[in-house]
Formats: C-alpha cells, sequence, structure tokens
C-alpha cells in the first residue's frame, strides 16, 4: 500500500535543530514534573501498602467510606471514584499493607454499610510489603537500563560489525553497574550514570548507530514518564511492561530507518551523509506512518474502550508511539549526521 508518493522529499534532517529544541523542551517538563513530584507516582506494586476496590449499591459519599474504614483501623486512606459513574465503584489506598484473615473483607463491608447505610461489595484487595515494593521498584530500573543496553550492542554489532567492541563496553558497564551497587548508591542514580557512561563510550568510540538508537530510547522513555508525573497517573507494572514495549516499538521503527540509510550509503557515495539520510527517512515515510496509525488506532481503542484497568498502559503505549515514531525520524537519524560533524 502506497501512502505516500515514492518521490517524497520533505528536508528531515534541515529541521533537526527545531526537533532538537522541543525534544530538549519536552525532557526538561519531564525532569522538573519528576523534580516537584519527588519522584513518579508509585502505585501499590512498587510503594507497597494496600488496595481495595470497593462496589456499592448506591451513591455514597466519600467522607462516609473513609469514616466506616477508619473503624476498623484502615485510617489515612484516600478514595476515589473508579471507572464509570454508574458503576458506584471506589479504589482505596493506604500506605500500611494490612495482613487479610478469614472474615477481613466481611468487617470492611460491615462498617461501609454502617457508615453509608448502603451495601456494599469488596472486589479484589491487593497488599505488597514495603521491601517487597522497593525490590520491584530496583528490577524495574534494572529491566529497563539493561534493555537499552542490550538493544545498543545488537545495533553495533548489526550495523558497524564491532560485536567484540560493544561487548567489551557491556562488560565495563556491567562492572561499573556491579561496583556502584556493593556501595549501595541509589538505584536511580546508578541507572543514570550508567546511561550517560555508556552514552560518552558510545560517542568517543565511533558507534554512531548505536548512540543514536540510544538517545533516541532514553528520550522515550524519559518523556514517557514525564507525561505520567505531569498528569500524577500511577507508575506501575503493567506501565513498566508498556515502558518495555515502547522500547521494541521505538527500536524496531528506528532500525527501518537504519537500515535504509546504510544501504544508500553503499549505492550512492558520491551524496553528501545529510542527502542520504534524508533520502533514507523519506523512502521508508510511508511504511512508518502507516504502522505508527494502524497501532496507534488499536491503542486509542484499547484507552476508550478497554476499561480503567488497562486505561493507564494504554496511555503509556499512545505517548510512546507518538513519541517513539517522532525519535526514530528527528533525534536518531540526525545523531549520524553529528557525529560526522556536518
Amino acid at each position: 500500500m502506497q501512502f505516500i508518493k515514492a518521490n517524497i522529499n520533505i528536508n528531515f534532517v534541515g529541521k533537526r535543530k527545531i526537533a532538537y529544541v522541543l525534544s530538549a523542551l519536552l525532557i526538561l517538563i519531564s525532569i522538573g514534573s519528576l523534580i516537584i513530584h519527588k519522584g513518579p507516582r508509585y502505585g501499590v506494586d512498587f510503594a507497597g501498602g494496600t488496595l481495595l476496590q470497593v462496589s456499592f449499591e448506591n451513591t455514597v459519599q466519600i467522607n462516609d467510606i473513609q469514616s466506616g474504614l477508619n473503624s476498623v483501623g484502615l485510617e489515612k486512606t484516600s478514595v476515589q471514584r473508579f471507572g464509570d459513574e454508574n458503576a458506584n465503584e471506589y479504589l482505596v489506598r493506604t500506605n500500611t499493607p494490612i495482613k487479610t484473615s478469614e472474615g477481613f473483607t466481611t468487617r470492611i463491608e460491615e462498617a461501609l454499610k454502617k457508615s453509608t447505610g448502603k451495601g456494599s461489595h469488596i472486589l479484589r484487595v491487593e497488599m505488597v510489603g514495603p521491601q517487597v515494593g522497593k525490590d520491584l521498584r530496583e528490577k524495574a530500573l534494572y529491566a529497563l537500563f539493561f534493555s537499552i543496553l542490550f538493544i545498543a550492542i545488537y545495533i553495533s554489532g548489526r550495523f558497524e560489525l564491532k560485536w567484540v567492541l560493544s561487548g567489551v563496553i557491556a562488560a565495563a558497564l556491567f562492572c561499573v553497574v556491579y561496583v556502584l551497587s556493593i556501595f549501595n548508591v541509589s538505584i536511580p542514580i546508578l541507572i543514570t550514570a550508567a546511561l550517560v557512561l555508556s552514552v560518552i563510550l558510545f560517542w568517543a568510540l565511533g558507534l554512531k548507530y548505536a548512540l543514536g538508537a540510544v538517545i533516541a530510547l532514553i528520550h522515550d522513555v524519559t518523556i514517557t514518564v514525564g507525561a505520567f508525573s505531569i498528569l500524577e497517573k500511577e507508575f506501575t507494572l503493567p506501565i513498566i511492561a508498556a515502558l518495555l514495549t515502547i522500547l521494541g516499538y521505538s527500536l524496531n521503527d528506528t532500525i527501518i530507518v537504519f537500515d535504509r540509510i546504510r544501504e544508500n550509503l553503499k549505492k550512492q557515495q558520491k551524496d553528501t551523509l545529510d542527502i542520504t539520510i534524508n533520502k533514507g527517512i523519506n523512502e521508508t515515510l510511508s511504511r512508518t506512518i502507516l504502522t505508527s496509525l494502524l497501532t496507534l488506532f488499536s491503542v486509542v481503542a484499547l484507552f476508550i474502550f478497554g476499561g480503567e484497568i488497562i486505561h493507564d498502559f494504554a496511555f503509556a503505549m499512545i505517548v510512546g508511539i507518538v513519541i517513539g515514531t517522532y525519535s526514530s525520524i528527528f533525534v536518531a537519524s540526525p545523531i549520524l549526521l553529528e557525529m560526522q560533524g556536518e
């Protein structure tokens, strides 16, 4: 299917400085929001605590729900509506893990009926201890970091045939992470330091394809996490799954563009690098837009009709697809040109 004319020639490379400013602005806003909010708003998965989903027969007041919960020892709770208004469902969160026992849900339902005057039903109970939440946070960060690192190794090997050099870099970064972890360095600081070091190494050793891919992936993850921070959405395990999916999607798009650029470099050696990169982007533009739009339509349908449980996952995918498509054109590819100093 030909979505865009074959001879199209949009000067994407010529607009790279505008794209740099836009990307820098989005990243600064994302980091600023994370600093203001003191990191992402962790859900029960990462922060620890207890989550209850309660359904009522009729509409009730949130203050009455909190009053009933206080009577059974669930103090300092956060209560908010969940799902469709006609469903009369509420999410109850507390930072304290609660040891459930036989009759636990019955006691809560009776307390809520007394305080609200309406019958209720506990739909789910989730409890995560603080240590488990901390371990999950650390493992999630490691998963993101090593995903980006292995992607960089693959890109270096495939496009520049420098498997040994990229393997040495990976081993060095593994050592850095291990040594810093021995000294109990904060995991976010440790991962940030390792990513910065990897970017410096790829730049210094001239691994331009790996550098472009890594910067684009860091760009995509930072902006997506920033969007969650700005909108104060919860950061949970499904969101980590979404971020890893975004990494794969963005990488696939970037590889398609890189592959065409590499082919053109072999066939048209007389052209300058900026012309070759621009031609590669334009030649894959139809495929890029079609793939992104079709994927986006599916995710938007999930976002609208998938229900509250999958709502945030779909939102992360929407942001990631848009930003990932943008970065493969305006971030990853122009890095090749910057490495040549043009």
